[in-house]
C-alpha cells in the first residue's frame, strides 16, 4: 500500500509532478529508471520514508510511462536533458524546503544512476551524498563535469552488466579519485542490471538487492 502521494512543485518558472513520501528526516530524490515514474519508483520512496527520510522521485517523462525496452530506449533519448535537469534540480529544492535542511542525497536506477550523477555535479550546493545503481550516460551533451562534485559518491553496479560494465565502473571510480573526490564503488558478484527491480522477476536479486538497500541507507544516514 502506497504511503506517499503525488505533488506539484517548481521546475525553473513552471510545475513539475513527482511522488512524495515522508514528513521528516533528510531529504533524497529517487530518480526512475528508463520506464518512467512506475511503481517500483515509488515503493522506493515509500521504503526510505519507512527509515526516516523525505523521498522525492521527480515524474521526467510528465505523466508518460513503457513497458516495453524499445518503447523506453526511445523515451530516453528522446527526453530533454536541460529540462530534467531543471525538474531534478526542482526536487532538490523542494526537498530542502520541505525539510530544512540544506544537505540532500540523491539514489537513481539505471539511467537514473546517471542522472543522479549528473545532478550531483549541478547541484554541488546541496547534494551531499549520491547513490547511483547501475547508472549509465547514453547522452552525448549530459557527460558529467566530475569536478564539480561535492557529494561523497557510492556506486553499485552488476557484474554481468554490458550497458554499465565492472570496467567502465572501475573507469569511473579512477576518475574520481583521480579528482580526489570521496568514492566507493561495489560490484555485485553474479547479478545482471536491474537487478535491484523487484518487478522484474527475470533479473531481481533479492540477496544482492538487499545488500544495495542496506548499504544506501547507511551511506545516506552518516552522509546527510
Amino acid at each position: 500500500m502506497a504511503v506517499g502521494e503525488m505533488v506539484r512543485f517548481p521546475s525553473n518558472g513552471s510545475t513539475v509532478e513527482g511522488y512524495l513520501a515522508g514528513a521528516d528526516g533528510p531529504g533524497v530524490v529517487v530518480i526512475q529508471e528508463w520506464w518512467g515514474l512506475v511503481d517500483h519508483i515509488k515503493d522506493v520512496c515509500d521504503r526510505f520514508a519507512a527509515e526516516g527520510f523525505v523521498a522525492l522521485a521527480p515524474d521526467l517523462y510528465h505523466g508518460a510511462k513503457v513497458r516495453e525496452p524499445d518503447e523506453a530506449g526511445k523515451a530516453m533519448m528522446a527526453m530533454r536533458m536541460d529540462g530534467a535537469a531543471k525538474d531534478m534540480s526542482g526536487a532538490v529544492d523542494e526537498l530542502v524546503r520541505r525539510t530544512g535542511r540544506d544537505a540532500v542525497g540523491v539514489i537513481g536506477f539505471c539511467m537514473g544512476g546517471g542522472l543522479a550523477l549528473v545532478l550531483a555535479t549541478l547541484r554541488p550546493d546541496a547534494v551531499k551524498a549520491v547513490v547511483p545503481c547501475y547508472g549509465v550516460i547514453p547522452w552525448p551533451d549530459a557527460q558529467p563535469d566530475y569536478s564539480r562534485l561535492s557529494a561523497a559518491v557510492e556506486g553499485h553496479y552488476a557484474e554481468r552488466d554490458e550497458s554499465a560494465s565492472p570496467a567502465a565502473v572501475d573507469a569511473l571510480e579512477s576518475q574520481l579519485r583521480s579528482l580526489g573526490k570521496r568514492v566507493t564503488m561495489v560490484v555485485h558478484p553474479g547479478t545482471d542490471h536491474a537487478f535491484f527491480n523487484d518487478t522484474r522477476p527475470e533479473v531481481y536479486d533479492a540477496e544482492e538487492a538487499g545488500k544495495l538497500w542496506r548499504s544506501a541507507v547507511a551511506f545516506f544516514r552518516a552522509e546527510l
